[in-house]
């Protein structure tokens, strides 16, 4: 039996939000399965799905994997990509774990 996937959450703060959600999904969308519309975007990793929202001044990057060593991998590759394009803005990502 599969047990419930595990989830996490980061809001940053930054006036490119649009910006660097476009980036990332770009980025990524040459070798993953990657959705865009609007606002959102959604990255399907082998660890797991990053979901993305930009609204004014916030990212939200919300992250799900089936486990939490799955899940800390998927943060990571998502916050290094982020931390790279945004260095100018040397955006605070700090995630924060969901409960059900």
């Amino acid at each position: 039996m599969m047990s419930d996937p595990v989830r996490a959450e980061a809001r940053v703060e930054t006036k490119l939000a649009a910006r660097y959600l476009i980036q990332l999904c770009k980025h990524f969308e040459h070798r993953l399965q990657v959705v865009r519309a609007g606002g959102e975007g959604s990255i399907v990793f082998p660890a797991g799905t990053c979901r993305l929202t930009a609204a004014g001044d916030l990212l939200v990057l919300g992250a799900q994997a089936q486990d939490d060593a799955l899940l800390a991998q998927l943060e990571q590759v998502v916050s290094r990509h982020l931390e790279r394009f945004a260095f100018r803005d040397k955006p605070r990502i700090a995630w924060q774990r969901l409960t059900a």
